[in-house]
């Protein structure tokens, strides 16, 4: 056993351990969950310690020789040795303080280790010229970065799907509803058009928050200042964190509002949290549409991927719409903590990013999988019922609408009404009465009339 010392006093440490005493606190004054920061952020974390390392080095603050050693702690670090040295909690307390001295513990034993005769302090050396209040809210913002271009490529993944089935299924008619009811005809190559278009704006928001998550704090220490780091080192710093992960970041041009505010992440959050919505109605859709198989709507078939019932033998429920809801309800939570958790800072600094960053990129991560799961389980293998829809239009009485211009609004109802009452089409009332010639009736009631009815309607008041 070895012993450290911090302000609080001392405390014995594993002989062994990269880690030291203030990771060893965080441990046990945070025994939140067993879920550790995430490996994102501490991989952000040690490129930024060792460009720190670089950048120091040739401001003439680092000694070539600590500055080597360092970089190479940090090299065999992002190599994905030592892991286990990351012991903090994901959800901690002083802002990421915690997060920060641990990697800044391990680094600085690593290098000593790799190094013997150098001595590496984990303050004066691997945090030279920094503040976990300028590198933990830059290393969350770059793994948010570094998380989303899966993301928006299973989103690209899902609007394909729905391009796929828009294309299939272009021609096949379907009764429209709203709230619930019967509304007019429409196409399901017009649905599945609409569910890519909605897709296709949350690609555009997603993309566009890109830009806001790239601006950062680093080189603003410990409340936007620069205190503390030399004006070499705050001009060149996030030029060299780029060079190691060709992440664009842009220092922010008031590093003070970068350092207190965290409007970008709440941005973010609300992007993802407008994704979650989207796919949650997309997904009721889905369930309600594939309802049955004899009591439901039965529009669609959705894939059989597991059994449904451990009592009801044969029953199948739409067992993937239903995880991609319980996806969505957990981000829109999780959108709910980053916006209390933003709107909670106070003055100079944020207190609670910790919670912030955990939960968007559990939220990044939940949605990536659950659209996975959507386009691979449920989509791909969609199947639309032709004969159920095909039956619904000719059965619905709401295609009437269509003759309101010719017949009027008043006598338009008294038909659906009456074909209602009486459980008959609507063509077959209008023909059994006379009311219009059975070549405009044909013509009033075909698929392109029904999806086209204006100009349709037009041509046929002239004819008659």
């Amino acid at each position: 056993m070895r012993i450290e010392q911090d302000c609080i006093g001392k405390l014995a440490i594993d002989d062994d351990a990269l880690y030291g005493i203030h990771s060893k606190r965080a441990v046990k004054n945070f025994p939140i969950s067993n879920e550790k920061v995430h490996p994102l952020i501490i991989e952000s974390f040690l490129q930024i310690k060792k460009a720190a390392a670089q950048v120091n080095r040739q401001a003439g603050t680092l000694s070539a020789e600590k500055a080597s050693t360092i970089t190479a702690a940090c090299n065999q670090l992002l190599l994905g040795q030592h892991q286990e040295a990351f012991i903090v909690p994901a959800i901690q307390g002083s802002a990421g303080t915690s997060a920060n001295m641990n990697v800044n513990e391990v680094v600085a034993h690593l290098a000593e280790a790799l190094t013997p005769g150098i001595h590496i302090h984990p303050n004066d050396d691997v945090n030279q010229s920094q503040s976990t209040n300028d590198t933990f809210p830059t290393a969350g913002q770059m793994a948010m970065l570094k998380k989303l271009p899966s993301l928006l490529k299973v989103i690209n993944g899902l609007l394909d799907a729905l391009e796929k089935l828009a294309q299939q299924n272009k021609n096949v008619l379907k009764v429209g509803r709203t709230q619930l009811q019967d509304a007019v005809p429409t196409t399901y190559g017009r649905t599945f058009a609409a569910y890519r278009s909605l897709f296709k704006r949350d690609l555009a928001r997603l993309s566009a928050v890109r830009n806001g998550l790239a601006v950062v704090n680093l080189g603003g220490t410990a409340i936007g200042t620069g205190l503390n780091a030399t004006r070499y080192y705050q001009t060149h710093i996030v030029e060299q964190v780029n060079q190691l992960t060709q992440l664009n970041l842009v220092q922010a041009s008031d590093l003070i509002d970068a350092t207190q505010n965290c409007d970008i992440a709440v941005a973010f959050s609300g992007a993802l949290k407008a994704l979650a919505v989207d796919l949650s109605k997309f997904a009721n859709d889905l369930r309600l549409l594939g309802s049955g198989p004899q009591a439901g709507l039965v529009e669609l078939h959705l894939p059989a991927v597991q059994a449904g019932s451990s009592i009801m033998p044969a029953k199948v429920n739409p067992v993937i719409p239903e995880v991609v809801n319980q996806v969505a309800f957990e981000v829109i939570g999780n959108d709910t903590t980053v916006t209390l958790a933003a709107q909670g800072g106070q003055l100079e600094l944020n207190a609670f990013e910790p919670i912030m960053f955990r939960d968007i990129l559990a939220s990044e991560t939940y949605l990536e999988r659950g659209i996975q799961t959507l386009v691979t389980n449920c989509l791909n293998g969609l199947q639309v019922n032709r004969t159920q829809t095909q039956r619904y239009v000719e059965h619905s009485a709401i295609v009437a609408t269509v003759l309101s211009p010719i017949l009027g609004y008043t006598k338009t109802t008294a038909l659906i009404k009456q074909a209602l009452h009486e459980d008959r089409s609507v063509r077959e009332i209008i023909l059994d009465d006379r009311l219009l010639p059975a070549e405009q009736v044909d013509r009033l009631l075909s698929p392109e009339s029904l999806l086209h009815g204006q100009s349709a309607t037009k041509r046929n008041i002239k004819e008659g």
